[in-house]
């Protein structure tokens, strides 16, 4: 069964093409997510806004709309702990941050680092048990019609105008298959196991028009599907409402579920495993997170 959330049924109008500096318009993203638990094909899947260890959020206030994606190391499965409640609850304390505008919109690191250490206070209900997660998110100040980002690990976001990827993320690697994260360790044990500063996050600012496609989403996107891939998936974004864009993250979701299981496929992961010298084919079985929006004029 394939989930599909939505966040902002709101009414947009869109412009592709050119955009005058002098423009006074607020401008605001209408964002659709879809994604898959890597146990899909087990019929597992969880609630709210989880794909497996995997965690998004979509929220808004006054001034901006703000989203994010985060990726629970699943490494920790194997020592009997559950990844999915780390960036679960990472996303969730960065949503109630945003809704009780707890953040400024060019700081997205602020809003991650402020989420993170608060964790880091409560440790609740992590307490006992290792939890390591990736982490990005993304800002659209209506005003300044800046996008603002931060990134930590290898989830990620492009920015896509005119058929064109302009701006994106860049990863971060320690080293083949081993991303930048943060991690919450039990009491005695901080140091002993790889964890990044929030400050680590590699941090943007980039002038978006109405009509720019902005895509976020985890590493099992990117590790299965190439960016020509996904720019011919988003050449079928023909309207700008929500059910287009919805349609579109889901065909986006959907082949990338399907590369991963694809043995015979030279996916981008199987390829970064050549370049480090391991001789690997194939996609690579993951949970999937797809935010697709679209830069709309913000209206009530």
């Amino acid at each position: 069964m394939l989930s599909v959330l939505s966040y902002g049924r709101l009414v947009a109008r869109a412009v592709i093409g050119g955009l005058s500096q002098t423009d006074s318009r607020d401008y605001s993203l209408v964002t659709a997510s879809c994604g898959f638990g890597k146990d899909f094909r087990k019929g597992i899947l969880k609630k709210g806004m989880c794909y497996g260890d995997d965690a998004c959020f979509i929220a808004r206030h006054r001034s901006a709309d703000v989203l994010g994606v985060a990726d629970g190391v699943g490494g920790w499965r194997d020592y009997g702990v559950d990844p999915s409640q780390f960036s679960g609850t990472l996303m969730k304390t960065c949503e109630r941050l945003v809704k009780e505008g707890r953040f400024v919109p060019s700081n997205p690191v602020g809003v991650l680092t402020t989420s993170y250490y608060e964790l880091l206070q409560n440790k609740v209900p992590l307490l006992g048990e290792w939890r390591s997660s990736t982490a990005c998110i993304v800002v659209l100040d209506r005003q300044s019609h800046r996008l603002h980002t931060a990134n930590l690990g290898d989830s990620g976001f492009l920015v896509v105008r005119g058929g064109e990827v302009v701006h994106r993320s860049d990863e971060q690697q320690h080293y083949f298959n081993t991303p930048f994260q943060l991690s919450i360790a039990p009491p005695g044990a901080e140091g002993a196991v790889l964890s990044d500063s929030p400050d680590a996050a590699d941090s943007s600012s980039f002038d978006v028009q109405l009509g720019d496609i902005i895509l976020t989403a985890t590493d099992g996107l990117f590790d299965n599907m190439p960016d020509y891939m996904i720019l011919q998936e988003l050449k079928k974004l023909k309207n700008t409402n929500y059910e287009s864009i919805q349609q579109t993250a889901r065909s986006i979701a959907e082949q990338a579920h399907v590369l991963a299981y694809d043995p015979n496929y030279m996916s981008p992961f199987a390829q970064f495993a050549c370049d480090n010298g391991l001789n690997v084919r194939g996609g690579k079985p993951d949970d999937i997170t797809v935010l697709l929006s679209i830069v709309a004029e913000y209206t009530d």
